[in-house]
C-alpha cells in the first residue's frame, strides 16, 4: 500500500512532499490497520495529463478487498489522499489459509 502511494506521488506530483501514516487500532483479531499516503495536488494538472496506465489503484483496491478491507482516494484540502483500511487477523482471510 505504501509503495503504491509513493509511486503515485512520484508520478503525479513530482517534487511534492509526501506524508505516510500507518496506524493500528485494536487487537488481533478485531482491530484494523490503516495506511494513509498523501501529497499536494499539482495545480492545473488534469486527469488526462496524468502518466500511467491507471491500474495501480485498481490492483491495490482488489488486494485490499480480498483481505476484507477498503480503499479510497480523495482530494482533501488541496492534497491527494490514498487511504486503505484492512482488518487484523480476520478469520478466513487468504493469509490465514496460506499459513495453516
Amino acid at each position: 500500500m505504501v509503495q503504491e502511494g509513493l509511486t503515485n506521488a512520484r508520478k503525479h506530483a513530482p517534487g511534492a512532499a509526501v506524508e505516510v501514516l500507518v496506524q493500528c487500532t485494536g487487537g488481533v483479531p478485531g482491530g484494523t490497520i490503516q495506511v494513509v499516503v498523501s501529497n499536494a495536488v499539482v495545480p492545473g494538472l488534469t486527469r488526462a495529463e496524468l502518466p500511467g496506465a491507471g491500474t495501480g489503484q485498481l490492483g491495490l483496491a482488489e488486494r485490499t478487498a480480498h483481505h476484507g478491507g477498503s480503499l479510497e482516494s480523495t482530494v482533501e484540502d488541496g492534497r491527494f489522499v490514498l487511504r486503505a483500511t484492512v482488518p487484523l487477523g480476520r478469520v478466513g482471510s487468504a493469509t490465514a489459509r496460506e499459513t495453516t
